[in-house]
């Protein structure tokens, strides 16, 4: 297996050469015959181990175990211990959720510190196998039958090509030391239950399981590679992107026969699940949402829209004091005053200063809000029937800005200003107020 791991090793990780590999310890046969491997074939090792207090005294025996084993072998050990049950509840996570996301974050962790260059985990082809079965009977994807990946970014899994078989023989014949987590023979987990009742059957009647598998995996990555190819090419004519926002065309969207297999695709990556949801805003009346932490979609008339959720007050208010020349938050803009009224647009307009009572306030609309649109001959109309008449979508009243003086609106900023604070020829303290790009 030595010679085999060494030739694997340059076949499918020559990046690993020279590099500082931190090698995630738990004692058992698997990241034991990992780690041995890696110190016969010469690379220099770190190794990490994480209690996550689930077994009692087993645990601290396990993090003893390898407290011991690095200090004999002059191996720099990272061990961190973990309340996983408290962290579960706090999160609302199942335990083997909870202890993977403590895991792989203690791992990113230590890579942050810049002590290492990779993180390889001990995974193995039973294992690939198990997680695709696991995945198949809960219902997924194609990337969900994919298998685990031979990398992750910085996480590397160099023993996926081996079976469980090849690592204990070699555990045997090498005289490794290791431990037993007890918690493999209980079958109140479902992985357990596909290891210990599925897997062998499906053995018995095909002996040559795993290498099939291998193969058959093979051939659905590149059905995978086929549909992102597919899902790039069709995003391209049916989503457009402004700035941190997406908006999909609903019309063309749903003139693909598959569309749910396309949204899935392109907004899996951003943390949603609640699909079925998300279906049904296709056909849903505007403003209906869907979060996902950090993102919303929002059907938005003949658009689905997807945006970053920011941490913005609706009712927070922005004070413009005078003398301020520059604003960059909540918008960009210019304050100067000029000696003649130039030409006004909806991003630039010129207005009496003196008319003006500081500070100014820059403020989202609200119900009741009331203006006098310049050139409308003095006449006042609702805020909202203005957006109405502009048809202005949900997403675009909701982003719309109100430059205020005290109570009064001089500037629905970017869309029309009020006809109340507008400079004349006679006006001696023009101030020009001017979105920046």
């Amino acid at each position: 297996m030595l010679s085999r791991f060494r030739t694997h090793l340059k076949s499918k990780f020559p990046f690993l050469e020279g590099k500082r590999l931190l090698l995630a310890c738990s004692g058992g046969v698997d990241s034991m015959v990992m780690l041995d491997l890696f110190r016969k074939s010469g690379y220099e090792v770190g190794i990490a181990h994480c209690n996550f207090n689930l077994r009692g005294a087993e645990s601290d025996q396990d993090e003893s175990f390898i407290r011991e084993f690095a200090a004999a072998n002059h191996l720099q050990a990272h061990i961190a211990t973990f309340d996983t049950e408290q962290f579960a509840h706090d999160f609302k996570l199942s335990i083997q959720l909870a202890a993977r996301k403590l895991r792989y974050g203690y791992f990113g962790e230590i890579l942050e510190a810049g002590k290492y260059d990779y993180v390889l985990t001990a995974h193995h082809a039973d294992d690939n196998l198990e997680t695709f079965l696991i995945n198949l009977t809960r219902g997924t994807g194609i990337e969900g039958l994919t298998g685990i990946p031979l990398q992750n970014g910085n996480i590397v899994r160099p023993l996926l090509d081996f079976t469980r078989a090849e690592i204990e023989s070699y555990a045997k014949s090498n005289g490794l030391e290791w431990r037993e987590d007890s918690s493999n023979a209980s079958e109140k987990y479902l992985r357990n239950k596909i290891r210990h009742q599925l897997v062998p059957a499906l053995k018995e009647v095909r002996p040559d399981l795993l290498e099939t598998f291998a193969a058959t995996q093979d051939f659905l990555r590149q059905t995978q590679s086929l549909a992102d190819d597919a899902a790039v090419l069709v995003f391209q004519k049916v989503a457009k992107t402004f700035g941190t926002e997406i908006r999909f065309d609903l019309p063309e969207l749903k003139k693909l026969p598959n569309f749910q297999a396309y949204l899935y695709k392109w907004l899996s990556g951003f943390g949603f699940t609640a699909w079925s949801d998300i279906y049904a805003l296709v056909d849903a009346q505007s403003g209906k949402q869907v979060f996902a932490p950090g993102h919303v979609l929002l059907k938005d008339r003949d658009a689905l829209v997807l945006s970053p959720l920011t941490d913005e007050v609706p009712d927070r208010e922005y004070k413009i004091y005078n003398g301020m020349e520059t604003i960059e938050f909540p918008l960009k803009m210019s304050l100067k005053f000029v000696k003649a009224i130039g030409r006004q647009s909806n991003s630039a307009i010129f207005v009496d200063a003196e008319k003006l009572r500081f500070p100014l306030v820059l403020r989202r609309w609200k119900e009741g809000d009331v203006f006098y649109p310049l050139g409308m001959n003095g006449n006042s109309k609702k805020v909202s029937k203005f957006f109405k008449d502009g048809k202005f979508s949900l997403r675009d009243k909701e982003h719309a800005w109100l430059l205020c003086s005290r109570d009064d609106i001089i500037w629905i900023v970017g869309h029309r200003a009020d006809e109340r604070f507008g400079a004349q020829s006679t006006t001696t303290n023009i101030l020009n107020i001017a979105l920046k790009e």
